[in-house]
């Protein structure tokens, strides 16, 4: 068995990797959004290109370990940032980026999966770079700094997606299913049916961080410690899992972030405590998934990529507009995933 800490090196290199391509798309959205008659249309679009393809991404990764496709995405992105100034046809730049994003993204689920020998930790802190890099990215966009620094960041993490294919193509050449230690889904429960409803826990759960009452949000430095928190809980959720089980994990968490959740509209230390376990459950889907598929984590990363987008898409065309009414959908929705994941995850092996 590999040391603990090359198991986790793939994890801290791409969480670096999804901060910076994160950086990149955010604050290409942030100077975009300016436009009030695209407002909603463009975070619609980018959310469309950026997660849909990811299964079709994931299955050419999976087909084809050489391929770069971390090193293409931000090459792609920088591509983007550089066109920015040229042309303020939105659609012209979202393209690549979009696409680029994809790829960073399932450059970095490859090899956190395959190098982590049945781990989560690696995966969710990976994961959990995006949160980062969301909030610096909105923060820059906000700015008048100028594009071309942006450029010079996507360069600085060429490097450590190369280091983390590496790990891939180590994983791969030690054994021809990397992933099959990733057993984490109910045996007795066919596999096609496992998919259907951790990509429907995926739906649900992408829907719900929408609308989460956080009306105690007013100022950026709020904002900001709201986005980290959500990042520090789901690498949270990966390394906890690997300590006392998948599904203790996901089912306390989740558990415990409702009365949080539900009483935090306006206490901000009592809701970010309910966000913090709420995203502490982001990894589990995943686990579940290639599980099923451990030959293909490339698709099954993108068929999580492909529930948030459908789970996104009823806010932009419908939101509750009372805090009782948010709250009653987030605890419908919570009990509907608790009853989904008592069946489809596997029993935790006892502890020695």
């Amino acid at each position: 068995m590999k040391p603990n800490m090359d198991r986790m090196r793939s994890g801290f290199l791409f969480f670096y990797v999804h901060f910076v391509t994160e950086v990149l798309c955010f604050f290409l959205l942030g100077r975009y959004l300016g436009d009030s008659v695209q407002m909603w249309l463009i975070p619609l679009a980018y959310d469309m290109l950026a997660f849909v393809p990811q299964a079709v991404i994931g299955a050419v990764s999976d087909r084809f370990p050489r391929l770069p496709l971390g090193v293409i995405g931000l090459v792609l992105m920088a591509a983007a940032v550089g066109i920015f100034p040229l042309s303020q046809t939105p659609w012209i730049t979202l393209l690549p980026l979009c696409i680029g994003n994809g790829c960073t993204h399932v450059a970095g689920a490859e090899a956190t999966l395959r190098s982590a020998d049945g781990r989560l930790s690696p995966s969710a802190i990976f994961v959990s770079g995006g949160s980062f890099g969301v909030i610096c990215g909105k923060l820059l966009s906000k700015t008048a700094m100028p594009c071309w620094p942006l450029i010079l960041l996507a360069l600085t993490a060429v490097p450590f997606s190369l280091l983390a294919r590496e790990d891939r193509l180590d994983a791969d050449k030690k054994s021809p299913l990397p992933c099959a230690s990733f057993q984490y889904s109910n045996p007795r429960m066919a596999g096609a049916l496992v998919v259907l409803l951790s990509v429907f826990i995926v739906v649900v759960r992408g829907y719900m961080g929408y609308g989460i009452p956080t009306s105690w949000n007013k100022t950026t430095v709020q904002t900001v410690l709201l986005y980290v928190t959500m990042g520090i809980g789901k690498a949270m959720g990966g390394v906890l899992a690997d300590r006392f089980g998948v599904r203790r994990t996901a089912i306390a968490s989740a558990v415990l972030a409702l009365p949080f959740l539900l009483c935090g509209d306006r206490l901000m230390l009592v809701s970010l405590v309910g966000v913090m376990l709420f995203s502490m459950t982001m990894s589990v889907t995943l686990a579940l998934l290639v599980s099923v598929l451990p030959g293909a984590p490339g698709v099954a990363f993108g068929m999580t990529t492909i529930g948030l987008f459908l789970g996104t898409v009823p806010i932009f065309f419908f939101k509750f507009t009372t805090v009782r009414a948010n709250c009653f959908v987030i605890a419908a929705l919570t009990i509907v995933c608790l009853l989904a994941m008592h069946f489809v995850l596997r029993r935790d092996r006892k502890r020695a």
